[in-house]
């Protein structure tokens, strides 16, 4: 067992692509990178056996230890072998946890992949009292071989109706590559958008660089003239397209630019790059729904050691709502 200040030690787990680690971008050592250049402390935990290591990638702190994320993240999760081997060394992790802190919340954990239910499973039998609920949303798409014209076909008549009236009121353009300039556009749509502040936009322009060097970056972009009035930025990576952050000005709401840039993108995503999965990251916004045909939970596994004196005032309210509830 041991543990570690720097991210530099998962560059080799992640690499082990037999062990399953790396499924999505957020399990990658490169955005472990991205994470720290934004400041946050790493605690990386570590177990061995042989020539085999599992990981929990946790910020540095005193008592209360929470995932390294930021709100980039989809989700978070172990980074294990499959099967008993990567069970074993999650337990002893979730064992010698007790020594760095009393209380321990995972989130958002993805569960379709066993996730939630192998990291609960492992910080019970290590004698941690553990609640395991779900905490948000995702909404996604399962292709299923279809085109996109039999996917539109599928959509609310509303939606298709806007987009036949409103597409040529704007021009669409999706690059494969960083481009400066259009990124620039981007966050200029951003910022002027209804959307919130966002956390660290410097690393979402790093990680979008490295996409684009990568051929996996498809930015999205929608104009009236020569005007930028619409950007989304989805990338694409093991037959899944994530859509990361979209956003048009209200200004030119009228437009539509939204509606026929997402159309855009879902057409190179399914035609072109082929993928069977798109993945609308976190969050329960009712427009989701209209281009999404499924949701699936990301859950919060919150750990309290109950011989840890600090940990029973949170122990004792967890137990009065479980007795009421």
């Amino acid at each position: 067992m041991s543990y570690h200040d720097t991210v530099n030690v998962l560059h080799d787990l992640c690499h082990q692509a037999d062990d399953g680690a790396v499924t999505s971008p957020f399990e990658r050592a490169e955005w472990f990178d991205l994470l720290a250049d934004t400041g946050l402390k790493p605690l990386i935990v570590i177990a061995k056996e042989g020539n085999r290591s599992a990981a929990l990638a946790l910020k540095a702190g005193v008592g209360h230890l929470t995932p390294m994320r930021n709100w980039y993240n989809f989700t978070w999760r172990e980074l294990a072998p499959p099967g008993d081997l990567g069970d074993r060394l999650l337990l002893e992790i979730a064992r010698n946890l007790k020594t760095r802190g009393h209380r321990v919340t995972l989130e958002p954990v993805p569960d379709e992949n066993g996730s939630a239910t192998r990291l609960a499973k492992a910080f019970k039998a290590a004698g941690w009292n553990v609640v395991s609920e779900a905490c948000d949303l995702n909404h996604i798409l399962n292709v299923n071989g279809r085109s996109f014209a039999e996917y539109w076909a599928e959509r609310p008549g509303k939606m298709r109706t806007t987009l036949k009236r409103k597409a040529k009121k704007v021009r669409t353009q999706i690059l494969d590559t960083f481009d400066k300039a259009a990124w620039g556009n981007y966050e200029a749509i951003y910022a002027a958008s209804w959307k919130p502040e966002e956390d660290e936009p410097a690393m979402l322009r790093k990680f979008a660089h490295a996409e684009g060097a990568e051929g996996r970056l498809r930015l999205g972009l929608a104009y009236e003239g020569e005007t930028a009035v619409a950007a989304q930025c989805w990338t694409v990576e093991n037959g899944c397209a994530y859509i990361h952050k979209l956003a048009h000005l209200e200004s030119h709401k009228h437009l539509s630019a939204g509606t026929t840039s997402t159309a855009a993108l879902f057409e190179r995503v399914i035609d072109q790059d082929h993928v069977q999965l798109v993945d609308f990251g976190t969050g329960d916004q009712p427009y989701k729904a209209d281009w999404m045909g499924e949701t699936r939970h990301r859950y919060r596994i919150d750990c309290l050691d109950p011989r840890q004196p600090k940990a029973w005032p949170a122990l004792a309210k967890r137990l009065i709502r479980q007795s009421t509830g």
